[in-house]
């Protein structure tokens, strides 16, 4: 094989937040030509702002779409419902409620049959529900006791020293973090009046795994004291009970600006009376006022998983594009894993998603590395985007003898943290013209399907540990071989991959 010197060296072109998607050709000359001419790659650069989101605030509600076919169904949609009127404040342009928010219009599902809540839960702390469908209390009888092994997300902040706390309503009536308890003859609920109380272990993320099952984990009362002492974390998970999270009724009804409601819409109405006191008490401390971001998120459709019920999440804070900015960006519980992993620097959560749990369009899954971020809804910068790999592409080769074309890629890892193995470099949109002689597979469960793909090997020595992470600054080159069947063109858009992309 001879090797000639491109006469337009390729240039490095970076990969943001590992995987990532760029569009470059490359051309091809006749056989028999005496040069070959790889074309320069451009990238767009976006200058990131100077202010980055600081303390984090999530609060969990429960089991309503944003957006559904039939909004006469029970339980009813959220947008444009009467018993929720803060939450459509938040959504409305014009509204002052709505200075600092923005939301998601095509927030879908995690995946398709991730249900009931319990699953999706899991998912905002793993990027997976482990296959494990079920709301009963962390047991080993149960199945659901996962997860000494696994990584997951506050278990990541732990490691890297970064502050987090889980505050769970109610959860000092309960003999344990991980037991639900409920009542009727607890203290009275400054939010709705009644002794009626709800903890519910399923609404806990961090209850089902080991490490941090009763790490960090307060009453609500404890959040107040937190945010008026300065004390808050960096990230700061808040369950409602279940009757202040929209999940269940309270017994009598309730009445909300005058109005009385049972049922459904009671439960709507007061899970929106929770929202308009503590937002606001959230929004006047110094934590928010520093670059702080709420994030009101839902836990799963209702009625279905199709792109025909969206699930509400609404981001109120500083740095949002504000001003009920709708955001029409496809999104789910694994862009929110995706979004802190981004601000607080860490690498991307890689536990295998179950193959028949594809993403609402059916077509891909819902893997952290893969999907859209939040940053739609903040303005440019405020999520910081990284440039972790970079793909050095050189020129093309021909063997005159065998007649196929060889290109050297090489991976190198620009980030500040390690990527873990596996990895691997796909070829979307490979020019119909090309084969990839030397792929290792084609995508089957990472969308755009049907691309060819070559691992990258990362371990360097075969010995499966220390070695099985690309650390800053290291690279590995990997060799594609081509036949061509015109001697034409080869285009192809490259994407990097650190899940599996075949079952």
């Amino acid at each position: 094989m001879k090797s000639i010197k491109p006469m337009n060296p390729p240039q490095p072109t970076p990969i943001t937040s590992l995987v990532s998607r760029f569009s470059r050709s490359l051309s091809l000359p006749r056989l028999g030509r005496a040069a070959l001419c790889g074309a320069a790659v451009s990238s767009a650069l976006l200058a990131a702002q100077s202010s980055q989101a600081g303390h984090i605030f999530v609060i969990a509600m429960e089991n309503h779409n944003l957006l559904q076919p039939n909004p006469t169904n029970s339980p009813q949609q959220i947008l444009g419902n009467p018993a929720a009127p803060y939450l459509n404040s938040l959504m409305t342009p014009g509204n002052s409620n709505s200075v600092h928010s923005s939301f998601a219009v095509n927030y879908y599902n995690s995946g398709i049959g991730v249900h009931p809540s319990e699953p999706n839960y899991v998912w905002a702390e793993a990027g997976t529900d482990f296959g494990v469908h079920t709301d009963a209390d962390p047991r080993a009888t149960n199945g659901n006791t996962f997860y000494a092994g696994a990584l997951h997300l506050t278990a990541q902040l732990t490691a890297a020293g970064i502050s987090w706390n889980n505050y769970q309503e109610d959860v000092q009536l309960s003999v344990s973090p991980t037991n639900s308890a409920s009542g009727t003859n607890g203290p009275v609920n400054p939010f709705y009046g009644t002794t009626q109380f709800n903890y519910a272990v399923k609404h806990n993320p961090m209850a089902f795994f080991t490490d941090t099952a009763v790490a960090n984990v307060y009453p609500l009362s404890q959040f107040f004291a937190d945010l008026s002492g300065h004390n808050t974390a960096r990230y700061n998970w808040i369950t409602p009970n279940q009757y202040n999270d929209a999940h269940s009724a309270l017994s009598g009804g309730f009445t909300y600006n005058s109005v009385h409601y049972t049922g459904d819409q009671a439960s709507i109405a007061q899970g929106d009376n929770f929202l308009a006191q503590i937002v606001p008490i959230i929004m006047a401390s110094e934590a928010y006022k520093d670059n702080g971001a709420i994030i009101i998120w839902w836990d799963e459709t209702e009625n279905g998983d199709t792109t025909t019920r969206t699930i509400p999440e609404i981001v109120i804070s500083p740095l949002s594009k504000g001003h009920a900015y709708a955001s029409t960006v496809p999104m789910n519980h694994s862009s929110d894993i995706k979004t802190l992993e981004e601000i607080f620097h860490l690498p991307f959560l890689n536990n295998p998603i179950q193959t028949n749990e594809t993403d609402a369009t059916g077509t891909g899954y819902n893997n952290v590395a893969l999907v859209n971020d939040l940053s739609d809804l903040f303005v440019s910068g405020a999520i910081p985007q990284p440039e972790q790999l970079r793909v050095f592409p050189e020129a093309f080769v021909i063997d005159r003898h065998t007649k196929h074309v060889f290109q050297r890629v090489r991976i190198e890892n620009t980030g500040r943290t390690e990527v873990p193995a596996p990895l691997f470099l796909a070829l979307d949109n490979l020019s119909a013209n090309a084969t990839l002689v030397n792929a290792d597979g084609a995508t089957s469960v990472l969308a755009p399907l049907g691309s060819p793909y070559v691992s990258v090997r990362v371990d360097q020595d075969g010995d499966h540990d220390r070695d099985d992470f690309l650390r800053p600054h290291e690279s590995r080159t990997v060799l594609l071989e081509f036949t061509d069947s015109n001697s034409g063109r080869i285009d192809y858009t490259p994407r990097l991959l650190n899940v599996v992309p075949t079952p």
